[in-house]
């Protein structure tokens, strides 16, 4: 737990909303995705890990119908006032609030409406835009948070339906077109575990994580990046476009990520758009590094993970496209380091974070060195997390 910041957001709450007595605090991780990117939506394996960092938030029911939101992290906006009649599904772009209404409006939707207003403090220690899932794990705290101060049966609302509440939220309230992978790892995280998760099917399979005196590196670009403005929509739809001609002469493919390579390849011919052809191959042979990956690490072979995390680094700057001059220029020279396993660009991509793999010894000499070559020819200055993997969601403390 980051104990500064918890103090930090109860000295917000106090100072805005008065006694924190009857208040709950509440936690959900940000998410680091090791390989499987840009497949969720087709219906394909991740593979990504909860960290330790991530979105607090204290949260107290009022007696009528008032939303009152603030976030520490925000502070210019101060507080944020609403109610629960007063929800616009795709009419708040920009707003950062548009997050956790959304989890409320798509709860409603389920058939879980809130009935009491709210005060609310977030703060977070998960960046914005770097790609970790500062927003969906803004998404899934307020889901936790609101499951527990209405009292909704956590046996029928447990923790894969309030992903998949985020991910509505996501979807239809703020109307960016992705995946679940960042909601199912935030609500489903376990420490010292990667999850395996089939997006298409919800299976999944928690995977222990022995990195033998390596740690996970993130480094963000500090290049900022908007799922909903970029061009995550676009390759997505591209995506479909795949599926659509290649379920035609395919008997019961329903998701790109259904076949594998040898089959893509026997019906390519049916795709005549040489880009699609492109984020198809990305799709399909990155749902079979992943489920290689799995395969490594239950074997004990680091290296094989690491050169399967490799191979999806090319394919997702060179297939699917979805890197930039700054993550790119970030992977080339964290390979290029003593003890480094593997280095790739993760998250939705155009900026954000990479995650390499580092030997501990080497860890203060790689950020030194990447940073020294990043600076001199990038206009932007890299933030490292040596990071952990972490729990899932909790419920902290009751005041």
């Amino acid at each position: 737990m980051n104990e500064d910041l918890i103090r930090k957001i109860e000295a917000a709450f106090t100072a805005r909303f008065g006694s924190l007595d009857g208040a709950k605090l509440y936690f959900a991780p940000g998410r680091v995705n090791l390989i499987g990117e840009h497949i969720d939506y087709s219906g394909g394996y991740v593979f990504p890990c909860a960290l330790t960092i991530g979105s607090y938030c204290i949260a107290k029911p009022r007696a009528d119908r008032k939303l009152r939101f603030y976030s520490i992290n925000i502070p210019k906006a101060d507080v944020i006032e609403t109610s629960l009649d007063d929800l616009h599904p795709l009419m708040e772009k920009g707003m950062w609030t548009a997050y956790p209404k959304g989890v409320i409006w798509a709860m409603a939707q389920a058939g879980y409406a809130c009935t009491k207003g709210l005060d609310v403090v977030y703060g977070g220690d998960v960046p914005n835009g770097s790609g970790l899932s500062s927003s969906a794990s803004l998404e899934v705290v307020t889901a936790i948070m609101l499951r527990d101060l209405n009292g909704f049966d956590e046996a029928k609302l447990n923790n894969i339906e309030l992903a998949k509440i985020g991910n509505v939220a996501e979807n239809r309230y703020l109307g960016a077109n992705t995946g679940i992978l960042d909601q199912f790892a935030s609500a489903m995280g376990r420490k010292d575990s990667a999850i395996l998760l089939n997006c298409g099917t919800m299976e999944y399979e928690y995977a222990p994580i022995s990195m033998r005196g390596k740690r996970i590196v993130v480094t963000n670009s500090n290049k900022p990046h908007s799922l909903v403005n970029s061009q995550y929509n676009t390759r997505r739809a591209q995506s479909d476009a795949a599926r659509d001609a290649l379920k035609k002469v395919i008997p019961g493919m329903v998701n790109l990520c259904d076949i594998d390579l040898k089959t893509f390849y026997e019906h390519a011919d049916v795709i005549t758009d040489k880009v699609i052809f492109k984020r198809a191959k990305h799709a399909i042979s990155e749902n079979q590094r992943t489920i290689d990956s799995l395969k490594a690490l239950k074997a004990g072979d680091l290296n094989r993970f690491g050169d399967l995390i490799n191979e999806a680094g090319e394919s997702i700057r060179y297939d699917y496209e979805a890197t930039c001059e700054e993550t790119d220029l970030l992977v080339d020279a964290a390979r290029i380091q003593p003890g480094v396993l593997c280095s790739r660009q993760t998250g939705g991509g155009w900026g954000g974070c990479t995650v390499s793999i580092v030997d501990d010894e080497n860890i203060k000499d790689f950020m030194a060195n990447v940073q020294r070559i990043y600076s001199a020819r990038s206009h932007y200055h890299a933030t490292f997390y040596v990071v952990d993997v972490g729990n899932g969601p909790e419920i902290i403390k009751q005041y």
